[in-house]
């Protein structure tokens, strides 16, 4: 397994990075999460975060992937053969995001339909929940959707048909076609949402700073939790995709070129929400504080009220609009598949076509529980769990593995200098050292310790949706659980044919 294919080019792998970091939430979540914890003055936690968290992380992943040359699952057993399950932990979560993240996708789909004829009507509530969705109660799965069902079958297929393809000739291709065509796309709704009437009301809510947020630890961490769900970071991704690098690639400036995109996109998202957020409220009389909603319920309930209510051109707007969401889920969607797909190939030694078909085989099947009536309340419930439980949890087990249990963050590091333009050395290095050896877990650990005690007091979505103590057990806590068992349950499986310790390493340098 020492061969690996490479990116064609180095541009290929960071669009492909900055792809999978510039999700379909970013779109709605930065926005919401800004304007929430204290507008314009969150910028200062949110930059301390990238630069503390986000970076160093990045950094990290794309050594990792780089020096042990494998899939997350094999790149941790290089690292120390008693972590494998951290790796394959990893990918489950990957795994089960998938599933969900593909119907979202199929949504934007329709409703790009949808906006030719504006087909929501002014009950945009309603056409989402009961004429699109169908939703049934918390519990129930009903059956399945046909108009969710069609255009998730058309999502699965070029997820699959892009990945069938490779890398050069598949993944680097699309990304290069589809994240131009997306900030291109956004780039226009966001020239036409700053010419609104009541954009300006709009952007002033959003960089208003309230500056006595900043004594409130709640906003610091809500400033790590975005930088560390937007940067696709703690479910492999980063580290797969990195060991598809060549032998020499500058790894630290990758990583700051991704970080830093990422955020300038999720500017851009919130520069476009809330000028029209302000248009939408001024044509309603109300302030914008009350139009503001994060969630699918931007995207897919307040967006199609502020489309209609354009002065000009609604449905082609619209169509850009919903497009956007299309291209940004599936060069995610690619990239979360890319995972699995590799570690299965990699501990299997099985063909790349088997691998796709086997792990996104499976993963569209399971997607169709999304496609039911009931698809609504278990995504919201799966997406919460698995990202509060299983993300942020897995990025606090990996940076205490690799900096405090193997202590292998010098040895990263030499690598990381070895082929890198940009050193890891002086200031650089110390920032870099510090921020991952302390101020990372530290953060990450109280983030935990907070989310436990108030899942545990409380249930989750009880008040807003309804739902049971025991319907977050079934499809919230035992997913997050069930990702750390299959972690452990894959690690014990035999590898086949495959080299764990790097053949070009002596075993000094890989820690067995």
């Amino acid at each position: 397994m020492e061969n690996r294919p490479q990116w064609g080019t180095r541009a290929g792998f960071i669009m492909a990075a900055v792809g999978s970091a510039i999700g379909l939430g970013n779109i709605w979540r930065f926005p919401a999460v800004a304007y929430d914890n204290g507008g314009g003055a969150f910028f200062l936690p949110y930059l301390f975060a990238l630069l503390t968290a986000g970076i160093p992380l990045l950094i990290l992943e794309f050594t990792l992937g780089h020096k042990y040359r494998g899939s997350a699952p094999l790149s941790y057993a290089r690292l120390s053969k008693k972590f494998e399950w951290l790796g394959w932990w990893q990918v489950a979560i990957a795994f089960v995001i998938s599933t969900y993240y593909a119907v979202i996708i199929a949504w934007a789909m329709s409703y790009s339909v949808f906006s030719l004829k504006l087909s929501w009507g002014d009950d945009t509530v309603g056409f989402l929940v009961e004429d699109y969705l169908q939703l049934a109660a918390p519990g129930e799965f009903g059956s399945l959707v046909p108009s969710v069902l069609i255009p998730l079958i058309l999502v699965w297929v070029i997820t699959l048909g892009v990945l069938f393809k490779g890398i050069k000739k598949g993944i680097e291709v699309a990304n290069k076609i589809f994240i131009p065509t997306l900030v291109v796309l956004f780039l226009i709704i966001v020239v036409r949402a700053l010419m609104l009437d009541g954009a300006v009301e709009g952007l002033n809510a959003f960089f208003k700073p309230n500056w006595d947020v900043l004594t409130s630890g709640k906003v610091w961490v809500a400033a790590y939790g975005q930088i560390f769900f937007s940067l696709s970071i703690a479910f492999a991704i980063m580290v797969t995709y990195s060991s598809y690098l060549p032998k020499k690639s500058d790894i630290t400036n990758n990583a700051f070129i991704t970080g830093f995109s990422n955020s300038g996109f999720e500017l851009l998202a919130g520069i476009g929400v809330f000028s029209i957020l302000g248009f939408m409220a001024m044509q309603q009389g109300v302030g914008v504080d009350e139009v503001v909603k994060g969630g699918v319920g931007l995207a897919f309930m307040v967006f199609p009220q502020v489309i209609n209510e354009f002065p000009a051109f609604n449905q082609f707007f619209g169509f850009l609009f919903f497009t956007s969401l299309v291209l940004a889920g599936l060069t995610s969607l690619i990239s979360i598949v890319e995972t699995f797909v590799a570690g299965v190939q990699d501990k299997f030694n099985i063909s790349r076509t088997k691998a796709v078909l086997f792990g996104g085989g499976l993963s569209a099947v399971l997607s169709l529980f999304f496609a039911t009536q009931g698809g609504l309340n278990l995504l919201d419930v799966a997406d919460y769990f698995i990202n509060q439980f299983g993300v942020a949890l897995a990025g606090l087990v990996q940076v205490i593995v690799v900096v405090w249990i193997v202590r292998q963050l010098k040895p990263l590091q030499d690598h990381a200098n070895m082929v890198s333009d940009i050193k890891l050395t002086g200031f650089l290095g110390s920032w870099w050292k510090i921020s991952l050896a302390f101020i990372t877990p530290l953060v990450l650990g109280y983030m935990m310790f907070d989310l436990i005690r108030t899942n545990i007091a409380e249930v989750y979505g009880a008040e807003d949706s309804g739902y049971s103590r025991l319907f977050t057990i079934q499809y919230g806590w035992i997913v997050a659980l069930g990702a750390i068992l299959i972690g452990i349950v894959f690690s014990l499986l035999k590898w086949k044919k495959a080299e764990v310790v790097l053949p070009s390493s002596s075993s000094k340098e890989v820690n067995k």
